[in-house]
C-alpha cells in the first residue's frame, strides 16, 4: 500500500466540509450526494458523525445542512496564528486611514486568493468582503498582482476563464500580457472585472517565494478620479514595501 495515498475516510470528510463552507445556503443530503457521489449511507453517516462534533449544523427538521461552529473555531484559529496577518494589522489599519477605501490582505491557494484581513472605508458607499471568502485569482486585482509574480502564473489558472462580470478579462493571452504590465509597473489594477462598479488596486508582497500575499485597496468608480487612484497606488506601493521588509527581519 501506498502510504502517501489518501486515506478515503478522511479524504470525503475533508471534500464534504469544504463544500458545504462554499454553499451559500444550507445543503440537503440529495444536493450533497450529487455533488459528492458518495452512497447515501456513507453519507448520512458522516453527517451525523460532524454534526455530533459540532462541526456541522443541520435545520430543525435534519434536511439541510451548513458549516458548524468548530469549523469556525479552527479557521479563526488560523488568522489569529498567522505571522503575517498579525504583522499586517496595524499597517492595513494605516493604509485605510490614509485613503479612507476599504483595504484587504490576501493569500493564493489553488486558483483562488482567499481574504485574510479586511478594514473597511468610513464612507458610506463602501465595498465589503468578508474575511475567508474566495475569488478566482484571474479576475481579481490581488490575484493578478500574486500571479504577475509567479513564472507559472498560466498554470494557476483554471482551463476556462469564466466572466464574473461582463468586463472580466477570459482570453488568457491578453491576460498574461496584463499581468507582465502587472510585473513591470509594480501594481495590479481591475475595474468592474470582479464587482459591477468596483475598481481595485493590488500589490504583491514578495516576502518569501513563491509569492502568494497581497495588499489591495477597493474603491467605488462613483469617487475615483484620476488624482485619488495616484495616492491609492503610491500609499499602497510603499506600505508593501514597508510590509514585506518587516516580514523578511521576522524571517517569516
Amino acid at each position: 500500500m501506498d502510504a502517501r495515498a489518501p486515506v478515503k475516510s478522511a479524504d470525503r470528510t475533508v471534500e464534504l466540509l469544504e463544500v458545504l463552507a462554499r454553499a451559500e445556503r444550507r445543503l440537503t443530503l440529495a444536493e450533497l450526494q450529487r455533488e459528492l457521489g458518495y452512497p447515501k449511507s456513507s453519507l448520512s453517516m458522516l453527517l451525523r458523525t460532524l454534526a455530533g462534533r459540532g462541526w456541522i449544523e443541520s435545520d430543525r427538521a435534519g434536511s439541510a445542512y451548513g458549516i458548524g461552529v468548530r469549523a469556525l473555531l479552527v479557521g479563526t484559529s488560523y488568522l489569529d496564528r498567522d505571522p503575517v496577518v498579525r504583522a499586517a494589522a496595524l499597517v492595513l489599519e494605516q493604509i485605510r486611514g490614509e485613503i479612507n477605501e476599504t483595504v484587504h490582505l490576501a493569500r493564493l491557494d489553488g486558483a483562488d486568493m482567499v481574504y485574510l484581513a479586511s478594514r473597511e472605508s468610513q464612507h458610506h458607499l463602501r465595498f465589503t468582503s468578508r474575511v475567508g471568502r474566495r475569488q478566482p485569482a484571474y479576475a481579481t486585482a490581488l490575484g493578478r498582482a500574486v500571479l504577475s509574480e509567479r513564472p507559472e502564473a498560466s498554470g494557476l489558472m483554471p482551463r476556462t476563464l469564466a466572466p464574473l462580470t461582463p468586463h472580466t478579462v477570459t482570453d488568457r493571452a491578453l491576460l498574461l500580457a496584463e499581468l507582465e504590465q502587472t510585473r513591470e509597473r509594480g501594481y495590479a489594477s481591475e475595474r468592474e472585472q470582479n464587482v459591477p462598479g468596483l475598481g481595485c488596486f493590488a500589490v504583491a508582497l514578495p516576502y518569501r517565494l513563491p509569492v502568494t500575499d497581497a495588499i489591495s485597496a477597493s474603491v467605488p468608480l462613483a469617487r475615483l478620479d484620476e488624482a485619488h487612484q495616484e495616492h491609492i497606488v503610491a500609499t499602497l506601493v510603499r506600505a508593501a514595501r514597508q510590509l514585506t521588509e518587516l516580514l523578511r527581519n521576522r524571517a517569516v
